[in-house]
């Protein structure tokens, strides 16, 4: 199994799993955070990301903070994207206005057209597959090439 599908099938493996008491805690959401040097209470879809890459032998990224998931060097450009260029395990992030930067990552199962299907940590206090319209994406980094 290459590493793009071993992401996300172990991204998989975690769905469902869920927040002890809707405050970013919870054995499995611990992992998750310690992986990336945070205790509970964080917000945690970008330690999820990580402890996710980190899980199929990948060291980088180990970052529970989302802008660092998708730096320039490995963000694809407009024109890639719309090419079609992203690929199954690629990270894609959602920009917030009111902050002023990314604010939530997860995992590309696939593209398929004008969406992507995704898994995600710390959506409604759990991990869930959702499928998203490309026009809310703000962008997409490769890790693994």
């Amino acid at each position: 199994m290459q590493f793009r599908e071993r992401i996300v099938d172990i991204a998989r493996q975690e769905i469902a799993v869920r927040e002890a008491t809707g405050k970013n805690d919870g054995a499995r959401v611990e992992e998750y955070l310690a992986y990336t040097g945070l205790g509970k209470g964080y917000a945690w879809y970008a330690a999820f990301v990580s402890w996710c890459y980190g899980k199929a032998g990948l060291p980088l990224p180990r970052n529970a903070w989302s802008p660092a998931l998708l730096p320039n060097a490995r963000r694809y450009t407009r024109e890639r994207v719309q090419r079609g260029a992203v690929r199954q395990a690629d990270i894609f992030g959602i920009y917030n206005q009111k902050l002023g930067r990314i604010d939530h990552v997860g995992i590309v199962q696939k593209m398929e057209r004008s969406w992507i299907l995704t898994v995600e940590g710390n959506v409604n206090n759990a991990v869930l597959v959702k499928r998203r319209s490309l026009t809310t994406v703000y962008g997409f980094s490769n890790w693994l090439d």
